[in-house]
């Protein structure tokens, strides 16, 4: 049986390549600062958002659109506003 073809979404691509633009911008600044306990938090606060945009660009590029790339991508986006609501970069 051939394998399934995954739907493909011009405006998620563009959403997934700018996540990634913000996630290497942030990482980056996260990387800047000098004091290691506050990267360290920072760093630590970071990852959930880092985990959500790597499995939101991971299950597009093997799946698709799909009820679960939704749902991660409304994920990534609440986490993302929470981290930058909290910590300032």
């Amino acid at each position: 049986m051939p394998k399934k073809r995954r739907k493909l979404d011009r405006e998620l691509e563009k959403e997934i390549a700018t996540a990634k633009k913000k996630v290497e911008l942030i990482s980056a600044k996260i990387n800047d600062i000098d004091e290691e306990d506050i990267q360290s938090e920072y760093r630590s606060a970071f990852q959930l958002v880092l985990v959500e945009y790597l499995s939101l660009s991971n299950l597009y590029t093997s799946s698709g659109v799909t009820p679960e790339t939704s749902l991660i991508r409304q994920n990534y986006y609440k986490l993302l506003e929470q981290f930058e609501n909290e910590y300032e970069i």
